[in-house]
Order: C-alpha cells, then structure tokens, then sequence
C-alpha cells in the first residue's frame, strides 16, 4: 500500500475539499464563546481550597460539577472532606508544568474557536433544530482521563491530550503506557475542532450498541464520517478519519482488495466479537490485511458504502441518513469496488 510522494500531494489535494456544492453558511448565526478554565483552576489558592470552589462555581456554574465529579471523579468536595481536597493540591502541583507547556502552545485559540465556529454553522445548516452549543470550554485533565467532551453547557477540549506528537509526557514511559504511538500521534491541536464535530454529531444521534453484524456496525461508523465530512468541507481526510497520508491513499488504491477480503473471509454478517474487533478497534494497523492497513479499516468501508448509497439518494438529509436502517445502506448502496 504505497504512492510516490507525487501522488500523495494528488491525493491531499483532492480530499482537501472535493465537494464543490459546499453550502454557503455565511449568514448563519452562532454565539459561541472561549472560556480558558485551566486559568482560573490553576490559579486557586490551594490554602483555601473551598473559597476557591465557590469562586468558580460562580464563573463556571456547571463545568465546574462536571469537572470534579466526572473528569477528576472525585467522589465528593466539602470542608470536611480534606482527602478529595488534599487530591486536588497533587494535581494541581503535578499538572502545573501540563499547564505551562499548554499556555504556550495556546497561547492564541482564536484560529480554534473560529474553526469550531465555522463548523457550528454547517451544523446548523444540515440540523436546524439542533441547539448548537455556546461556549467552548479548555481545561487540564488527568492525562488518562477524558479529553475532548460534551459536557451539559459546553464543548469542553482536554489541553493535555493536544499538546503535539512530540510532546514529552506522551514519549514518556507513563504516556507510552496509557497512549501507544499510533494514538499519541493524533494529540495535536490540529484534532481539536475534528474531536469537538465529533462530539456534536453523537450528541445529534448517540451511538448504537455494538451487537450489530460487522457491516451494519461499518455503515453506521460511515454514516457519522459522512456527516462530518459535510460539516468540516475544508478539513483533510486525513484528520477526519486518523490515518496517516500514506495509510489513506493506500486505502483508496487497494480498496477493491479490501473489500475482497470481507467477502473472501465471511466476514460481513459475522456477529462474533473476534471477527469484528480487528477492524472496528483502535490499532497500529490491520494486519489480518497488511501491515500497511490502518487500524479500524473498517470505519474506511462503512465510509464507502454511506458515499455509494448517498449518490443514489442525494435528496436525503443527513439527518435522514443518520436514521435510516444500516443493513437498508448496505443493500441498497450495491457497494462493490474495483
């Protein structure tokens, strides 16, 4: 699964922005705001850890719950629970440098909150009754915690799993640990609006069980990089599905032996988790094709599959697509590559 490095620059420019009919979203309005909560924690005094809550509880009325209690999962705060309290004192203590290395690297987020924007407003145009979220929430995070979430007020962006590739702690022996490198290499600030759409769009049509057979779990997994594609016209492939230049056009090239190896092998129907795990899971590759494969080839398929099925129905909205039957997609979609 090779190119020159002629084609690849073909490639990415063709997968920058292929869709010529991309909605003029302009005149679409969006009050969206940033607000850099890793300041005001870090900031606290750590003396009076209480007073500090109280304080930005009033600037961060319900982040501030979901922070603690979900992101940090501590089991309760007050002024007799001095074991949660002394826990926040570490983390503040052993995060400061995270924080310090993330004010360098954002030290502007203005090109981040407009990109978010810009994609609020596809958002709106393809899902008008959809309430788009009105801020955009930083934080620092436990390293093995959440990152990038929807919390109940706010797109909330983990800065400690953004701080580039080459970023220390993720090269360490903890970070190899928690993030090998085929995930770590993805902790750029580049994800974050990718990761924020992401969220969006489950938030719009939450994710089904994974009890499907293998292709309809494909279609469904293709449907929501098919929606992403629309509403992130001008954001590489590469970013919306993960892989690597190389892994992506490798994909398109040999798409046809992909393809043959699910039907060679009786894969498409299979309901056995060891049969469906190697190609819908996080993965350095996919070696039961190639090594060369990406992890979660199957996400790539599904993507196909949706693509064949909307040139057919293109009177179809994506909110239409997102609910209609995943096996439907796939018969109807007479997907058969080359």
């Amino acid at each position: 699964m090779k190119r020159t490095g002629l084609a690849l620059l073909i490639i990415a420019g063709l997968f920058s922005c292929k869709d010529k009919d991309v909605p003029n979203v302009s005149n679409i309005k969006i009050d969206l705001t940033v607000k850099r909560f890793e300041q005001d924690f870090f900031a606290i005094d750590t003396n009076h850890i209480m007073t500090s809550m109280e304080h930005l509880g009033a600037k961060y009325p319900l982040f501030l719950g979901d922070f603690l209690y979900n992101i940090m999962e501590l089991p309760g705060l007050s002024d007799t629970s001095l074991q949660e309290q002394a826990l926040l004192k570490k983390f503040i203590a052993d995060y400061k440098p995270v924080k310090d290395s993330a004010d360098a690297v954002f030290k502007n987020f203005s090109d981040i909150e407009k990109d978010v924007k810009k994609g609020l407003q596809f958002v709106k145009y393809y899902f008008p009754a959809y309430k788009t979220p009105s801020q955009i929430i930083t934080y620092i995070g436990p390293m093995e915690g959440y990152s990038d979430v929807i919390t109940r007020d706010a797109l909330a962006v983990g800065l400690q799993l953004h701080m580039g590739n080459n970023y220390s702690l993720y090269k360490s022996n903890m970070g190899q640990e928690v993030f090998p490198g085929y995930i770590s290499r993805r902790f750029t600030p580049d994800y974050v609006v990718v990761n924020c759409m992401k969220n969006v769009i489950n938030d719009i049509s939450p994710e089904k069980n994974g009890s499907q057979p293998l292709v309809e779990q494909m279609v469904e997994k293709g449907k929501r990089l098919y929606v992403l594609d629309k509403i992130l016209p001008f954001t590489p492939d590469t970013l919306k599905t993960g892989y690597t230049a190389a892994q992506l056009a490798g994909c398109i090239k040999n798409e046809g032996l992909i393809w043959n190896h699910f039907l060679s092998h009786n894969l498409l129907f299979s309901i056995e988790p060891a049969d469906i795990r190697p190609y819908m899971e996080e993965a350095p590759n996919t070696p039961e094709i190639t090594d060369q494969a990406p992890g979660a080839i199957g996400v790539f398929v599904g993507w196909q599959i949706v693509k064949k099925y909307m040139s057919k129905h293109p009177e179809l909205s994506l909110n239409e697509l997102l609910n209609t039957d995943a096996k439907m997609i796939f018969e109807e979609s007479k997907y058969r590559p080359n």
